[in-house]
């Protein structure tokens, strides 16, 4: 978009010309970009810090459809992502479950988590609902 006006005089040197220079828009549109590819990535993450065991075969299925659990560690579990305390994760196991209309939970677990508070959970989970179990691992070369 540009504008030419020329005075009477018919003078070439007396013309002015105005454009709208795009570079800082464009670099804004960047920045503002970046910041959202940057925040929707965090907010795919399950909540809490968890090492996930190595297995050599994974099942990928799409996540909206599944509910998450995390178990960390020291024994903290995470709901969908939330902590949630050890006097409501049944709750709010079943209230995910309904509200995401599944009956699929994948149980992610810390290595050093202790097993048989995963039992608990995966029972608290069959209790609200839940028909099919997965546990959560990475891929790589697992421990021998």
């Amino acid at each position: 978009m540009s504008m030419s006006v020329k005075q009477d005089g018919g003078d070439e040197d007396d013309t002015i010309v105005a454009e709208i220079n795009m570079t800082p828009l464009i670099d804004i549109m960047l920045v503002l970009l970046i910041i959202f590819m940057v925040s929707s990535t965090a907010a795919l993450e399950s909540g809490m810090d968890i090492e996930l065991p190595k297995t050599t075969l994974t099942n990928e299925k799409k996540e909206a459809e599944i509910l998450v659990i995390s178990l960390s560690k020291d024994g903290q579990v995470a709901v969908h992502g939330k902590k949630v305390k050890p006097e409501d994760v049944k709750r709010s196991i079943a209230s995910q479950l309904s509200e995401l209309k599944t009956d699929s939970v994948i149980l992610e677990g810390d290595t050093s988590a202790n097993l048989g508070k995963a039992i608990e959970i995966m029972d608290m989970a069959k209790v609200a609902g839940a028909k099919n179990f997965s546990i959560a691992a990475e891929e790589g070369k697992s421990r021998q």
